[in-house]
C-alpha cells in the first residue's frame, strides 16, 4: 500500500517534533544519543536535522576540546538555536523573587534577585515579578519578542501544567499571579511548587541528574521538596507530591497552619532551631548564624542541628523504602551545614529504610542554591510540550 503524501507529511512532523522535544528538555545532544533517544533511523534522524539547520531552526556546536581525557575527538552536538526563543523561570518565594532569562539552547542570558514583602498579595508580587523580568531585559538587551513560554514556581499547594489545585487560599492566589503574568507577555505560563520545581533543576543538569529516581528536600525557611520518578517530576492527583514538610511526626504535637498537627516543618525550621539553641543557652543570630556555628563546632547548636537531620532522614526513610531512588539531594540554608546534618540523614535512613536490602544510596548536598527554582521552572517551561515520561537525561 503506498502512502498518500498528506500521511507521509505527518509522520515526517511527527519526527520532527520529537527530535525538537528531545533538544528541548536535555539541551545539546549529540547525533548517536538522538538516535537512541528517537528511536529514529540515522537516515532519517540525519535528514530531519540537516533541514532543520537550513532553516535556523538548530545549529551545531563543535565540542569542547579543553579538558577532555577520552579516545578521539568528542562528538558535535545538535541544539536549538539559541537566537530562535526565550524562556523565563520565576521564583516568587516568600520573601524574595529568583528570575532566569535562558534560551531554548539552555544558555543563561540573565539572572536576577529581588526582595518582596511577604505581606505582598497576588498581584503586587505580580507586579514585582514582572518589574525585574522588565529591568533584566532592559538591562542585558534582551528581545523578549521569541519569548516562547514562563515557569512559574511558588510556594504551598501548587498543581503542575499551569494548573492550580482545587479550593481557596494559596492555589487561589497563585491563578491570580500567573494569569496576571501570562496577560503581560501573551505566552504560556507552566505554574508549579517552587520547591518542586528546583527538584527538577537538580534532575536536570544537577545533583540528580544522572539517575532516574531521586528525592529532593529544600530546607531553608520551610521544609518542602520534590521527587523525580522514571525521570519525570511528581506532582501527584490533586498537586502536593513531595510536601516533605507536611508529614506529621509528633501526632499530638502543635498545629500546622497546613491543619495537621507535629508537622516536621515546624520542628526543624530554621526559626524553630534557633528556637531550640536559645532554650540551651545558646543566642543564635539568624539561619546564616546557624550554620556557621554548627560548621564550627559550637557544642549545643551542633546536637540541635544533628536531632533534626535524624528527623529529617526518619522521615525520608519511609519515601527511600517507597521509592527506591538512586539519589537523595538535600538544599536550602540549612544544608550548608554539610555532614553535621547529612550524616543523621544518612545513619536514619541506613537505619530504617529495610537495612538488610543491598542498596546504593548517595545523600549528598544539591547544586543549586536559592536559584534551584528558578532553574527549575526554566526546565519546566521547555518541557512543556514534551510528552511524559521523560526519555533519559544524558550524562556528562
Amino acid at each position: 500500500m503506498i502512502e498518500r503524501p498528506d500521511a507521509m507529511q505527518r509522520v515526517r512532523l511527527a519526527h520532527t517534533e520529537a527530535l525538537l522535544a528531545q533538544l528541548r528538555s536535555a539541551g545539546p545532544l549529540s547525533r548517536a544519543e538522538l538516535i537512541r533517544l528517537t528511536g529514529l533511523s540515522r537516515t532519517t534522524l540525519f535528514d530531519i536535522i540537516g533541514d532543520l539547520i537550513a532553516r535556523g531552526v538548530v545549529v551545531e556546536r563543535e565540542p569542547a576540546l579543553s579538558g577532555h581525557r577520552g579516545r578521539g575527538r568528542p562528538s558535535t552536538t545538535v541544539s536549538l538555536n539559541p537566537s530562535a526563543g526565550r524562556i523565563v523561570g520565576i521564583d516568587l518565594g516568600r520573601a524574595t523573587i529568583t528570575v532566569i532569562v535562558a534560551t531554548l539552547g539552555h544558555d543563561i542570558l540573565a539572572r536576577g534577585s529581588r526582595a518582596v514583602a511577604l505581606t505582598a498579595g497576588p498581584a503586587r508580587r505580580a507586579n514585582a515579578a514582572i518589574k525585574l523580568i522588565d529591568d533584566l531585559v532592559q538591562e542585558h538587551d534582551i528581545d523578549l519578542r521569541a519569548l516562547e513560554a514562563i515557569g512559574l514556581g511558588l510556594p504551598g499547594l501548587v498543581a503542575g501544567r499551569g494548573r492550580s489545585a482545587g479550593g481557596s487560599g494559596p492555589s487561589v492566589a497563585a491563578k491570580q499571579v500567573s494569569t496576571r503574568i501570562r496577560d503581560r507577555y501573551g505566552v504560556a505560563v507552566v505554574t508549579d511548587n517552587n520547591s518542586r520545581l528546583a527538584a527538577l533543576a537538580e534532575g536536570t543538569w544537577g545533583a540528580t541528574r544522572d539517575v532516574r529516581d531521586a528525592i529532593y528536600v529544600r530546607w531553608s525557611d520551610g521544609v518542602g521538596g520534590g521527587l523525580i520518578v522514571d525521570g519525570r517530576l511528581a506532582r501527584g492527583a490533586n498537586g502536593a507530591a513531595g510536601e516533605i514538610g507536611h508529614v506529621s511526626v509528633e501526632p499530638d504535637g502543635d498545629p500546622c497552619p497546613c491543619g495537621g498537627r507535629g508537622c516536621l516543618e515546624l520542628l526543624i525550621r530554621p526559626s524553630a532551631l534557633i528556637e531550640q539553641c536559645a532554650r540551651r543557652g545558646v543566642t543564635v543570630a539568624d539561619p546564616a548564624d546557624l550554620v556557621a556555628r554548627a560548621r564550627a563546632g559550637d557544642p549545643p547548636v551542633v546536637d540541635v542541628m544533628r536531632h533534626a537531620g535524624l528527623l529529617l532522614g526518619r522521615v525520608l526513610s519511609g519515601m527511600v523504602v517507597q521509592l527506591d531512588p538512586g539519589k537523595v539531594a538535600i538544599g536550602g540554608t540549612v544544608a550548608h551545614a554539610g555532614d553535621v546534618v547529612l550524616d543523621p540523614v544518612r545513619a536514619a535512613i541506613g537505619q530504617l529504610a529495610i537495612p538488610r536490602h543491598p542498596r546504593r544510596l548517595d545523600v549528598v548536598t544539591a547544586q543549586f542554591g536559592d536559584e534551584g527554582g528558578a532553574l527549575g521552572a526554566v526546565a519546566a517551561a521547555l518541557r512543556l510540550n514534551v510528552p511524559e515520561p521523560l526519555p533519559a537525561l544524558p550524562t556528562a
